[in-house]
């Protein structure tokens, strides 16, 4: 059989998602690597950081049926610590407690998040297109 959540729980759960990316004392982070993206969460991060990128404090638009964007406005962006391909991210609270992973895709590709593009160059600003958390029907 497959499980399917109402809209009302939905929504809750990624303000509940929202509510620990925005925990701490300042605002979370989107750490962008090459690589294969982990076994989990809890697994280690691999691959080369590429960039940094500060969300804006909250981090996340206002949630409607089970989906919240990130607030993109203003452009989340960062200068890139390392050259390379962007590969996957995970999302920490200001604290550093790794919250998500998910894949990079350039824009169109369907990743996760998505960038212009996925090469990145040390030095040069890294921008974050779209990012939405979402919790599925079923």
């Amino acid at each position: 059989m497959t499980l399917r959540i109402n809209t009302a729980v939905r929504t809750a759960m990624v303000d509940a998602v929202k509510t620990l990316i925005d925990a701490g004392s300042g605002a979370g982070k989107i750490r962008i690597y090459t690589g294969a993206q982990p076994a989990s969460v809890a697994t280690a991060a691999s691959g080369t950081l590429l960039a940094d990128i500060p969300f804006a404090d909250p981090s996340f638009d206002a949630t409607a049926s089970g989906t919240a964007a990130a607030d993109v406005s203003p452009v989340l962006t960062a200068l890139a610590a390392a050259s390379g391909t962007a590969g996957w991210f995970r999302i920490l609270d200001s604290n550093n407690v790794a919250i998500i992973d998910g894949s990079v895709t350039a824009t169109g590709g369907g990743g996760d998040l998505t960038m212009t593009s996925t090469t990145v160059t040390s030095g040069l600003s890294v921008s974050v297109t779209a990012l939405t958390l979402t919790e599925p029907i079923q």
